[in-house]
C-alpha cells in the first residue's frame, strides 16, 4: 500500500474518533491534516461553524480532543495537536467542499504527476464523476480526486 493511502486511512480513523465530539460541541469538522511521523507527528484539525470560529472555540475543541486522543491507542508516540479554522485559503478535503467552491481559484498538489505536473493552479469549473475540472490558461484539466494530495483555495482580491 502506498504511503499516501496509509495516511488517508489514518486520517479516516482519526475523523471517525473525533467527529462525534466536534459535532456535539456545535461545530463542523472541516478536515484533518497530518504530517510527520512518530514523536514528530502533527495533527491539525480544522473546524467551522455558521457563525465563524474564534480562538476560544479552537481552545475548547483542543481540550476535548486532547483527552480523547490521549486515551486512544492510535498514537504510539507523542504528537502535536492543532485546532484551527479553515481560513480564507482553506484546504478542501471532501467532494461536497469542492462542489461548494466551484468558481474559486485553487492550488492543487497531486500525489502522482498529471501531464508531468505535480502542481496545478486554476479555476474550479465543475466536479463530476470523481474528477475536478480545472481551467488553466484556457485549457481544461481533468483531475481525479483520488490523485489530489492537497487542494487549497487561493483568495482573489479584485
Amino acid at each position: 500500500m502506498e504511503h499516501w493511502q496509509l495516511v488517508n486511512r489514518r486520517v479516516r480513523d482519526i475523523e471517525e474518533l473525533i467527529a462525534p465530539t466536534i459535532g456535539a460541541m456545535g461545530y463542523e469538522l472541516w478536515g484533518i491534516d497530518t504530517s510527520g511521523v512518530g514523536s514528530h507527528e502533527r495533527v491539525c484539525v480544522y473546524i467551522d461553524s455558521g457563525s465563524g470560529i474564534a480562538l476560544q472555540d479552537c481552545e475548547a475543541v483542543s481540550r476535548q480532543l486532547s483527552g480523547l486522543l490521549d486515551v486512544d491507542d492510535s498514537f504510539n508516540d507523542s504528537y502535536t495537536l492543532e485546532v484551527s479554522s479553515p481560513g480564507l485559503d482553506r484546504i478542501l478535503f471532501k467532494d461536497d467542499q469542492f462542489r461548494m467552491n466551484i468558481g474559486q481559484w485553487l492550488n492543487i498538489r497531486l500525489e502522482v504527476p498529471l501531464d508531468g505536473r505535480r502542481r496545478v493552479e486554476g479555476l474550479l469549473v465543475r466536479v463530476e464523476n470523481g474528477e475536478l475540472v480545472l481551467s488553466v490558461n484556457d485549457d481544461e484539466y481533468l483531475i481525479p480526486l483520488e490523485r489530489v494530495r492537497r487542494a487549497r483555495i487561493v483568495p482573489q482580491f479584485d
